[in-house]
């Protein structure tokens, strides 16, 4: 497999650079991190100059390769991360691409481009733990609704959300995985109530949600009723693949920073921390070539990531944690400062084992699907 880059990708890189080496300097200062309207108000601001640039479309309008490069450059140049445009830009959008109808794709994607509207992400569920096919939300067609209830958590920016991507139960009586649907879910609707939920380190993105019956058109599901399971592996396969692309970008940069801290400090001499540098180093460049083939066979097929993607997701989870427990090494007692760098990030990266997919049911997927080993009883 050819994992290099054409002239032409080269060329986009180039301009990339360009454009952002000029518009950086003129963007106002980053708004507090607990506050989100003004956090969502910045985050869109971005897209909307994104959008006039000509660069909005890369999240699916793009191959895979090209958004690979946006990703990779716009890390690099300390440009602003998605944001409350994460659900939007990185799941919902690129599924609505690949699954919607042609008056969805034109309805939905053209405002999240221009920087008009937020997408939350209503899938996990109280009761269900890591078996996200057990949820138990219900909707009951009614005419031309489906009337929703039930209740979702961690649910991403559901307080500035204007959309939902949303997993229902439709089909009570069927197997599990075939009686859910995947639903685009207006927050505005009557009987949803958000109460945000706050972090270990502080902050406020994740939110529980009530839904008490819910009236969503029925013109608002995207694929077939009781179909949910297929389109939401679409959905997680972009999650899984190329959603962390600039989060790599920054480990990697972290990991120079934190050599550097390490000769700052004196503990340089220190062999065992040097190994651990050394291997995670080894790590992220090999995490940095996985992504490449993910993106190089989505490329090649239907431009959806494919199980590749579990296989990085699995191995960037605990080398993401490994990374923030060797700064802890580093900064010493510094290490329980919230203020201080690499403290907040050790926090939230206890999650990534978690988030998008339990480490657990990464292993699964790789055993069945890529390993050919019977499924568990």
């Amino acid at each position: 497999m050819d994992l290099s880059y054409t002239p032409e990708e080269e060329e986009f890189r180039a301009r990339l650079r360009e454009w952002l080496g000029k518009v950086l300097p003129t963007l106002p200062p980053k708004p507090s991190p607990d506050d989100w309207p003004a956090r969502r108000t910045y985050d869109l601001g971005w897209q909307r100059m994104l959008y006039d640039a000509g660069y909005a479309d890369v999240h699916w309008d793009a191959s895979p390769t090209v958004r690979l490069i946006f990703l990779e450059e716009t890390e690099k140049a300390g440009a602003p991360y998605v944001g409350a445009n994460f659900v939007g830009l990185l799941h919902a959008g690129p599924t609505i691409a690949a699954e919607g109808t042609p008056e969805q794709r034109e309805r939905w994607l053209p405002p999240m481009l221009r920087g008009e509207e937020v997408w939350c992400q209503g899938f996990s569920e109280p009761d269900a733990g890591s078996d996200l096919a057990a949820l138990r939300t219900r909707a009951r067609r009614d005419g031309d609704d489906y009337v929703v209830s039930g209740s979702k958590i961690w649910t991403s920016h559901a307080e500035v959300a204007d959309w939902c991507e949303l997993l229902v139960r439709t089909g009570p009586a069927a197997p599990k995985h075939r009686g859910i649907s995947w639903l685009a879910m207006p927050m505005s609707l009557p009987g949803i109530t958000v109460r945000p939920l706050r972090t270990l380190a502080g902050s406020a993105e994740f939110a529980e949600v009530f839904l008490d019956e819910v009236r969503v058109p029925v013109a608002n599901r995207v694929g077939d009723e009781n179909d949910g399971w297929r389109v939401t592996m679409v959905t997680l396969s972009f999650e899984r693949g190329t959603a962390f692309v600039g989060e790599v970008v920054a480990c990697r940069r972290v990991l120079g920073e934190l050599a550097a801290e390490a000769r700052r400090r004196d503990c340089w001499d220190d062999p065992v921390l040097r190994r651990r540098l050394g291997r995670l180093n080894a790590e992220f460049r090999g995490l940095w070539r996985l992504i490449q083939w993910n993106v190089s066979e989505a490329e090649g097929g239907s431009g959806v990531p494919g199980v590749g993607g579990s296989v990085f997701k699995l191995r960037y989870s605990h080398a993401r944690q490994e990374l923030y427990d060797v700064a802890a090494d580093v900064l010493g007692e510094d290490a329980l400062d919230l203020d201080r760098p690499w403290v907040p990030d050790r926090l939230s990266s206890l999650a990534y084992t978690i988030a998008a997919g339990t480490s657990q049911i990464q292993q699964n997927i790789v055993a069945e699907r890529i390993l050919g080993l019977p499924k568990g009883r």
